[in-house]
């Protein structure tokens, strides 16, 4: 299993992810979205496992201007601006290969054991 946790260290949903694997033995890596976030081939792997790039945004982030440039964006142009600006993102996101969750997920995570 290769675990990858995105998210800020700040986020209540970041750390319980963080400890869920380490209560259980799992090793993971876990990778800050203000220092580093996602790469674009990480970034397209998320949104296809996770249903798209909407599924991605938080409609409660603090980037309330950033939100409603795009909700009227177009669609091809959205990726480029959210790759952009990752603060929009729904934390934690959760990788494992292929799979990936988004949120607070642990009865997936337990299925990927």
């Amino acid at each position: 299993m290769n675990i990858q946790i995105f998210g800020t260290k700040k986020n209540a949903d970041t750390r319980k992810a963080e400890r869920f694997f380490k209560e259980r033995g799992i090793r993971f890596q876990s990778v800050d979205l203000r220092e580093k976030g996602l790469s674009k081939g990480e970034f397209q792997s998320v949104c296809q496992a996770v249903g798209g790039v909407d599924a991605l945004i938080d409609p409660s982030c603090r980037d309330q201007d950033l939100l409603m440039l795009l909700r009227y964006i177009a669609s091809e142009d959205k990726a480029q601006k959210i790759l952009e600006n990752q603060s929009v993102l729904k934390q934690p996101i959760v990788r494992n290969g292929k799979q990936a969750t988004i949120g607070y997920q642990p009865d997936v995570w337990k299925s990927w054991q």
